[in-house]
């Protein structure tokens, strides 16, 4: 749905009404972006108004937009690039957690009401949406064509083009990023021009978008690799930390029936991974819904999550609640059921005092275990209050110009809680880098969706291809116009 508080195109650009702020303040911010070159011109109306605000799902490092505008075509899209004079930054979801969908004075263009599918071709099992389409919107399309995603995030909340721009990945074994299942990209460029891009053609366009963060241009459409909707059996599997790295080459990438996988280490010792195997089945399914149904309440998943970081033998939960979940009955259902996980279940019922956040370590295969004793040590050291790690696996990253997957790597997808005031974020900062530096150490990354933590060298380090992707930006957006939080610091 469009946002009718904002105004659509044509005319001068101003922020939205609101009541004033300090107009000293304003005038101060807008003067000194002009003046570091992160504005071309401080847009008409931006000077002594009050600047909408994007946020993010955790509630931290709200950024202050000039101007809103919500695209409903391509055409939309192309007129407001041409139209403002200063930096423009693209969000979807708003699921990245540290400024990736805005830069501060500049232009946002949400693309959630550009969720359209353009076509679906079943016979070639491929579609092309809009980018701003949500997966759970195309699952909706694709199931009763016994169809699925082909690759996607665990849940099924994020909007495509977000996806795409930060190059994600879920569970799926021998998947990798979401990058290897797009063919093609309808990109719009600084000038406005409409560009195809796919392997074949516009190639640098095609890679420098593909996890590049709206660096390069605005992912308007995408065409996907599409997937059988089969049935699946869950086997929940105790190993040793030492073991785990054999039993996944043995028990899981060496099975082509495994379809979903990922291992789960808990506090305190982060040292027994759970392995939770989706396989294919002929067994009829247990769960008669093909979808997870939209806008369930969980309650009963808020009141865990908070037992579990918040009240003293939260963590005997885990094997007196959470296991028996697991293995207490037999569980096949279809892939789509389980691709279609709504992001509410992790949604705390506040996020005022607290919040909850992901961070993402890629480390090579060899030094999977020397990283997870590390990884553990630090998290006790440092008493984060971690709900648990995840740990996936990712073939290597050929597409995309900045991969996050140089080679094979397992991901230690961490989820903690944190308070909002300044001094955890601090704290929050500093164990960060140390982690940083602990993957950085074990050959690994890491993952660029969350808070800018990293130094400036941590990222140069983490991420050598950086060169591909600033030469990429000269030549396809020479004057630098768009931008983010992310690349105003790293790029």
């Amino acid at each position: 749905m469009v946002d009718d508080s904002q105004p659509r195109l044509g005319g001068a650009f101003s922020c939205a009404e609101a009541t004033p702020s300090c107009p000293g303040r304003r005038t101060f911010l807008a003067r000194s972006l002009a003046g570091a070159g992160l504005l071309t011109v401080i847009p008409a109306g931006a000077v002594g108004a009050t600047m909408p605000v994007i946020d993010n799902v955790t509630g931290l490092y709200a950024v202050e937009v000039a101007r809103v505008v919500t695209p409903l075509t391509v055409q939309d899209v192309v007129e407001a690039i041409r139209a403002w004079p200063g930096r423009i930054a693209v969000g979807g979801g708003r699921f990245s957690m540290g400024g990736q969908s805005a830069i501060r004075a500049g232009l946002h263009l949400d693309m959630r009401a550009m969720n359209g599918l353009v076509w679906l071709k079943p016979e070639g099992r491929t579609a092309r949406v809009q980018a701003g389409m949500r997966w759970r919107d195309l699952q909706d399309a694709l199931d009763p064509l016994d169809l699925a995603v082909a690759t996607m995030q665990s849940y099924a909340n994020f909007t495509v083009g977000g996806a795409v721009s930060v190059n994600a990945h879920g569970r799926y074994v021998g998947h990798g990023a979401v990058g290897s299942s797009v063919r093609a990209l309808q990109v719009v460029l600084a000038d406005g021009r409409v560009v195809e891009a796919s392997r074949q053609s516009n190639a640098t366009c095609f890679r420098a978008a593909i996890g590049g963060y709206g660096a390069v241009g605005v992912i308007t459409e995408v065409e996907l690799d599409l997937a059988s909707n089969v049935r699946i059996e869950r086997e929940v599997v105790d190993v040793a930390l030492a073991r785990y790295a054999d039993h996944f080459a043995r028990r899981v990438r060496a099975d082509a029936t495994c379809v979903l996988h990922n291992a789960d280490l808990a506090p305190p010792r982060f040292d027994a991974p759970t392995c939770v195997t989706w396989r294919r089945t002929d067994k009829p399914s247990t769960d008669p819904a093909r979808l997870t149904a939209r806008g369930a309440r969980h309650a009963a998943e808020q009141n865990v999550l908070f037992a579990l970081t918040e009240l003293p033998g939260g963590d005997a939960l885990r094997h007196s609640v959470l296991r028996p979940m697991l293995t207490g009955k037999p569980a096949v259902k279809w892939l789509n059921r389980e691709a279609s996980l709504d992001v509410a279940e992790l949604e705390p019922r506040t996020r005022r005092i607290s919040t909850y956040v992901l961070q993402e370590y890629f480390i090579p295969e060899r030094n999977f275990l020397p990283f997870a004793r590390a990884l553990a040590a630090t998290l006790q050291q440092r008493q984060v209050a971690a709900v648990n790690v995840s740990i996936r696996h990712s073939p290597a990253d050929t597409v995309s110009l900045l991969p996050w997957a140089a080679e094979d790597v397992f991901s230690f997808v961490l989820y903690y809680k944190q308070r909002t005031h300044a001094a955890a974020r601090e704290a929050v900062g500093g164990w960060t880098r140390e982690l940083i530096e602990l993957a950085l150490a074990n050959g690994g990354r890491y993952y660029l969706p969350y808070q800018l933590h990293a130094s400036q060298d941590q990222f140069e380090r983490a991420y050598p291809e950086v060169a591909a992707l600033r030469q990429a930006k000269r030549a396809l957006d020479p004057q630098g116009r768009f931008s983010n939080e992310l690349w105003a610091r790293y790029l």
